[in-house]
């Protein structure tokens, strides 16, 4: 998700899937069998599944998990068919919000979504209805690390930009390079990004000025995320750090 500033949404994120470990395995267990079944079961030919087994790997999920959700995506072991389903619209004070699914349910799916926007100040979209306001980019973050050398290693490794406030530090690419980038960052001693995806990256953001809104928009986010079907959440919001600090 992105809102108020992108280091503070990673840390919310990142806190809320610490909390809920056995939620954020659920999510990437479904993430790794539907990359399994859509690309095939060797991650050196299928990029979606790479990335699903080091997100993976971050949450010290076991191997014999990692592996046994592969095995079913590939048709080794029997399991359920997910399908992705995303859903766009907006919360309070008009903030655009991308919701990316995988369901075995779509009809369980789009009545849960649907409900939550409703419950918290906002109201579900058509397809298409937000998406043009998000461009799909490679993020690699990274925290008090030496913002020149980075700076050189990411251009040298094709990086598009890189962006600096206060001791943290984004890389962003092309989809297409993320990898590319992220491999040469590490090799060059940049191994230990906060977090490191393809993302859908608000192009200008929503400045939530009244802490009620500020608040009931995280709600939303933190609600959606709960839910076992929702895999990933974008939003184009920025909440000022005085509002940030009082809503903790």
């Amino acid at each position: 998700m992105a809102g108020h500033s992108k280091w503070a949404n990673i840390k919310i994120r990142k806190g809320a899937q610490d909390a809920k470990r056995g939620k954020a395995f659920t999510k990437l267990i479904r993430e790794i069998t539907t990359a399994a079944r859509m690309g095939g079961a060797e991650p050196s030919f299928n990029p979606r599944l790479r990335a699903a087994i080091l997100a993976a790997r971050a949450q010290n999920m076991p191997k014999d998990t990692m592996d046994k959700a592969i095995k079913r995506g590939a048709g080794a072991e029997e399991g359920t068919d997910f399908k992705e389903v995303r859903f766009e619209g907006y919360g309070p004070s008009g903030v655009a919000v991308i919701v990316e699914t995988l369901t075995d349910n779509n009809n369980r799916t789009v009545a849960d979504v649907r409900h939550l926007f409703n419950k918290y100040g906002g109201n579900m979209g058509s397809s298409g209805c937000v998406s043009y306001l998000f461009d799909k980019k490679g993020q690699i973050l990274f925290q008090g690390v030496d913002e020149e050398k980075l700076m050189e290693a990411a251009l040298e490794a094709g990086a598009e930009d890189m962006l600096a406030s206060d001791g943290e530090c984004e890389v962003l690419t092309t989809p297409e390079d993320f990898e590319a980038v992220r491999d040469a960052l590490a090799a060059a001693g940049f191994n230990n990004p906060m977090a490191a995806e393809v993302i859908l990256r608000p192009q200008n953001t929503v400045t939530l000025q009244d802490e009620k809104n500020a608040a009931t928009m995280l709600k939303l986010l933190d609600m959606l995320e709960d839910n076992d079907d929702v895999q990933k959440v974008y939003a184009n919001f920025d909440i000022p750090d005085d509002i940030m600090e009082r809503l903790g």
